[in-house]
């Protein structure tokens, strides 16, 4: 685990796997991420992503018509569990690092503990918004875009803190990835507006784009295409994600933003049940992944959230 995850992206090897994570809900066992990673072990993946998660604002009714705020998130640890990985399962773990509800100061106190366990890769990323709110919003002194976290990301690599003051350089310094949306991120005006914003977050600093999913290949080729022109040269890393129910059907659309291809919603709407909805996201994600590794990517990203069974069947076809 020497190179870093932006070292090796850009390094000549046959396509790599890699896979995403949840944290558990707060209360819940690890021990079920711990066999969701087990299973995937066996593809050998060149590294597992970590979510963080945003804080969350609710009040707790006091009596007497007084109201408290808390703070909370609902699924902590990921700087635990990213070490766990790396001790545990010997991969090169990266978390997420969200601008959300979080300060610069609490930003860089997660840099700082990163950088003291030996974590140094990063994906650097804007975060949804809250369940709650229609719109982005950040805490006191937060980032409102991923590009102004990467630039924060970057003078901590330095030696700058929030406070102005200077500091040792970062050693080993962090290396990070941003997204990157092939059907647009939902608040761009368009895809070219979408790429300027893409192009920032690499002149600030990013080694790799890892993409939203997407069930078009065509789409994900074309975006590729279209950051070259943009003159975005880093690797551009493919993520996909296999259906499993039903109710992803409606639900994937509208909380990411893509768009089923014709030939997938043709047959999902003959689909009957879950398993049927798995069985069919199977056979989409082996070809997708099989293409996709024809093309010579350098890695496929899996969100096997919720689908670590249907992510080890396609890996098991396609690696």
């Amino acid at each position: 685990m020497k190179e870093s995850v932006a070292t090796f992206l850009a390094s000549e090897h046959p396509t790599a796997f890699s896979f995403e994570i949840l944290p558990p809900l707060r209360g819940k066992s690890i021990e079920n991420t711990y066999a969701d990673i087990e299973r995937l072990m066996e593809f050998a993946p060149a590294y597992i992503n970590i979510t963080t998660h945003r804080n969350e604002v609710s009040y707790l009714d006091m009596g007497g018509g007084v109201f408290r705020e808390v703070t909370s998130q609902r699924r902590p640890g990921t700087v635990a569990i990213a070490a766990v990985i790396r001790e545990r399962f010997g991969v090169r773990p990266v978390p997420h690092l969200i601008c959300g509800e979080y300060g610069r100061r609490e930003i860089e106190d997660q840099l700082i503990d990163l950088s003291y366990l030996g974590i140094t890769d990063l994906l650097v990323l804007r975060g949804d918004r809250a369940r709650t709110s229609p719109t982005f919003t950040t805490g006191v002194d937060g980032h409102e875009h991923a590009s102004s976290l990467a630039a924060q990301v970057v003078d901590f690599n330095k030696g700058i803190m929030v406070d102005g003051s200077v500091g040792e350089p970062a050693f080993p310094p962090f290396t990070f990835g941003v997204a990157g949306y092939p059907e647009k991120h939902e608040e761009a005006m368009n895809l070219h507006y979408d790429l300027l914003n893409l192009k920032a977050k690499v002149d600030a600093g990013a080694a790799y784009v890892v993409t939203q999913m997407f069930f078009d290949n065509n789409k994900y080729f074309d975006f590729v295409r279209s950051a070259r022109q943009a003159g975005i040269t880093v690797p551009i890393i493919p993520g996909i994600k296999p259906l499993t129910s039903l109710r992803q059907l409606s639900l994937l659309p509208r909380t990411f933003h893509i768009d089923i291809p014709t030939e997938l919603s043709d047959n999902l709407l003959r689909c009957k049940s879950n398993e049927e909805v798995r069985e069919l996201g199977v056979e989409w994600g082996i070809r997708q992944a099989r293409e996709l590794s024809q093309a010579g990517v350098p890695s496929i990203h899996f969100y096997s959230m919720h689908a670590t069974s249907s992510v080890a069947r396609i890996a098991k076809a396609v690696y």
